[in-house]
């Protein structure tokens, strides 16, 4: 049984569906496993047993009568802690929101248990999601798989480490500007960013309104796209078409291939070159546009957040961690007719983004042009903290400023992973693809 535990989503779910596990049994020994983990009090911040337990015993059911809702219904998943859960407190990763429990489930918990998924519990997330790296000192810092001296990566932190520590088949996070995609990479997983406004955000407590996204973290491209289907109450799509001879590939060379260190930078060339031997075409391509979108991101994420946030923030800032504090005021000083002005102008560059990559299957580049932090460095160096954090989430930027979906798969090094960006709305052939660059990076 213990082998369930590092099993993926989709393989569980094939066992289930020939009989050889029990949900019941399946369920029970993952919350044996968190239950009896040294860490899992900083992954989880809650785990739900009546409820997995109330719901394996429904999955079971179904096997054992011929009735599966499909493929992942029995399989038990993890949950971001800003999705809310009926009679479960939800708190998006904050003291300001202690206490806070919903009425009722979001509408992608809603379909992920009318998929037949178990929920075993919400997992601790940055504070208010606002944060590549995963450190949480109000709350708790989930572990990094990889090395117990740095973070996870963040803000889907907890929703990582379930899945790399063996303590959940998958989760479900959220990614503004990569919070599904840099703990995926740097805990050796599959992440993927939906294009925003594809999965309902009612029920969620947000970050930016106009930036939020909901997305899977998982062990295979295959278990990302069961996932999708889940979240959405949909048909997975059909992945046997993958393939990568003749596939167009563009290495975006504007802002992505910058100050890479050396690890990440290794593990993308190594890719490319796999992905070059499996027949594929790759172009270096530049978009100089870029670079004005990333100059307004600043402003445009800390307006949106600071525009929900704000009396809460205001009514209690002793309740937060200074560098989320200070990143959420920022937005305080955003004109509203910048505000304007900036998506305006955002959504022209845009179009020449999509103009300029339109020939390609997907953009490719290092999913985080640096491994994960230390630690105690973190806590001791503001500095540090700051320049790391804004690194993190450099590349993974590029997919929610341009508005398109992006896939992250890991490479053979530890902690970088490769990520493939596409236009809006294109989840079913980037995971196509996806498919294909994950056996050829085998």
């Amino acid at each position: 049984m213990q082998d369930w535990l590092w099993m993926t989503a989709a393989d569980l779910g094939r066992g289930i569906g020939a009989g050889k596990i029990d949900p019941v049994d399946l369920t029970q020994t993952y919350l044996a496993a968190i239950d009896t983990h040294p860490l899992a009090h900083r992954i989880y911040t809650v785990v739900t047993h009546d409820r997995a337990r109330a719901e394996a015993k429904a999955a079971s059911a179904r096997a054992k009568s011929g009735a599966r809702l499909g493929l992942l219904d029995g399989v038990p998943v993890s949950w971001k802690d800003l999705i809310d859960s009926a009679g479960i407190v939800t708190q998006a990763g904050t003291r300001l929101m202690d206490g806070r429990v919903p009425d009722a489930d979001g509408d992608v918990l809603v379909n992920g248990t009318a998929a037949g998924l178990i929920c075993l519990g919400k997992t601790h997330l940055s504070e208010i999601a606002f944060s590549g790296l995963g450190y949480n000192p109000m709350m708790e810092t989930p572990p990094c798989v990889n090395d117990a001296g740095a973070v996870p990566g963040g803000s889907s932190s907890g929703a990582a480490a379930s899945v790399a520590f063996g303590l959940a088949a998958a989760a479900v996070g959220s990614d503004t500007g990569g919070s599904v995609r840099i703990p995926a990479a740097w805990n050796d997983l599959v992440g993927l960013k939906t294009t925003h406004g594809r999965l309902s955000l009612h029920g969620v407590v947000p970050l930016c309104l106009t930036f939020d996204a909901i997305g899977p973290l998982t062990r295979s491209v295959e278990d990302a796209n069961l996932m999708l289907a889940a979240l959405e109450g949909d048909k997975p799509a059909d992945l046997t078409a993958a393939d990568i001879k003749g596939r167009r590939f563009a290495i975006l060379d504007t802002i992505a291939m910058d100050d890479l260190r050396d690890a990440p930078a290794q593990a993308f060339a190594d890719a490319v070159d796999k992905l070059r031997a499996a027949g594929a075409d790759i172009t270096p391509i530049k978009v100089p546009a870029l670079d004005d979108a990333f100059a307004m991101a600043g402003p445009l994420y800390c307006a949106d957040a600071y525009g929900w946030w704000k009396d809460r923030v205001e009514a209690a800032p002793d309740k937060m961690f200074s560098q989320i504090l200070e990143r959420v005021r920022a937005g305080r000083d955003v004109l509203a007719a910048d505000y304007v002005a900036h998506w305006i102008a955002l959504r022209e560059i845009r179009e020449t983004y999509a103009k300029a990559t339109a020939g390609f299957d997907a953009v490719i580049m290092p999913t985080a042009p640096i491994l994960p932090p230390n630690l105690d460095r973190l806590i001791s160096d503001p500095e540090y903290y700051r320049i790391e954090n804004l690194l993190a989430l450099r590349n993974t930027r590029v997919g929610n400023l341009m508005g398109g979906a992006s896939l992250t798969i890991p490479s053979h090094i530890p902690s970088c992973g490769i990520m493939l960006n596409s236009g809006p709305g294109s989840e079913e052939n980037l995971l196509r693809l996806g498919a294909a660059v994950a056996a050829a990076l085998t």
